[in-house]
């Protein structure tokens, strides 16, 4: 069983966030303000989620993951 009770730093280091969210009935999370503002997320955005049963989960903005795979696999709408 996990502890719920887990204890994140108070510091706040610019640029970077850490804090936990909870999983909804539905399966949704929130994104926290913070993050959102951070990374200028907005109502309507299209984020990309990337999971790995090792490294586990992460969500990447849909225009940097873009970027991103133009880069490494070169435009595929030529």
């Amino acid at each position: 069983m996990m502890d719920n009770n887990i204890k994140l730093p108070n510091e706040k280091i610019e640029g970077k966030y850490i804090g936990s969210v909870k999983v909804g009935s539905k399966g949704q999370i929130v994104i926290p303000k913070e993050v959102r503002d951070l990374f200028n997320i907005k109502t309507g955005d299209t984020l990309i989620m990337l999971a790995d049963i090792e490294r586990g989960v992460a969500i990447q903005g849909y225009e940097l993951f873009q970027k991103f795979s133009d880069e490494a696999f070169g435009k595929l709408n030529k």
